[in-house]
């Protein structure tokens, strides 16, 4: 995993940054429907599956792989890996885990199951340790739909990963749908970037 450090003097983006950032900060979320007709009739398994398709969204476009790593440096990730939730009925709780991203659907989901096997039933926040900080973080909600959700971050303005929250999937006419947020920073990512990444997100799913 490789950071590259944007010259923001002749960054092309440096005025709706600085706009974004500094002189009126602003994070945004958005809820769409997608389509997961294609993922029930394969019998795939949702969340790995949808984990993996998310990642590979992201690595396409370099406005989802922007943030400020540990040195309070601007740059972009060469890489994004999932970080998810995992839930423990036994204590109501959460933990997070994380896996390596594969450009293999089946190898990422063989990773993702390696990581369920070994970390998924530790307790605490923190599931498996060492979450890199090219990491963006996924949770999934499957006890109800939902068609908005907003998080409400006090450090927010200082963040620019994407963070997706993903709901339960449910019927409509002969397709089944599910409801995904996307909470993203203005500073790195307009409405045509997040427009463009669920209408890709889309076509990975239905291909």
């Amino acid at each position: 995993m490789a950071f590259k450090k944007i010259d923001k003097e002749n960054w092309g983006r440096k005025e709706y940054f600085e706009h974004y950032f500094s002189d009126v900060p602003c994070t945004y979320s958005i809820t769409v429907k997608l389509d997961i007709t294609r993922i029930k009739e394969k019998k795939q398994k949702l969340y790995p599956t949808m984990l993996y398709y998310l990642a590979t969204v992201i690595n396409r476009h370099a406005e989802f792989r922007t943030a400020i790593n540990e040195n309070g440096e601007l740059g972009i990730y060469s890489e994004m890996i999932p970080c998810y939730t995992v839930f423990h009925k036994d204590t109501e709780t959460f933990s997070n885990l994380w896996t390596e991203y594969k450009a293999n659907l089946d190898d990422f989901c063989a990773a993702y199951e390696e990581d369920m096997l070994k970390y998924g039933k530790q307790p605490g926040i923190t599931g498996k340790p060492n979450i890199p900080s090219n990491s963006f973080t996924v949770s999934m909600l499957p006890w109800a739909t939902f068609e908005g959700f907003n998080l409400n971050l006090q450090k927010g303005y200082n963040y620019l990963i994407p963070i997706f929250t993903i709901g339960k999937y449910y019927q409509e006419n002969e397709r089944i749908m599910i409801p995904i947020s996307i909470q993203v920073h203005h500073a790195v990512c307009d409405g045509f970037h997040v427009c463009r990444f669920t209408n890709e997100l889309q076509e990975l799913i239905n291909n």
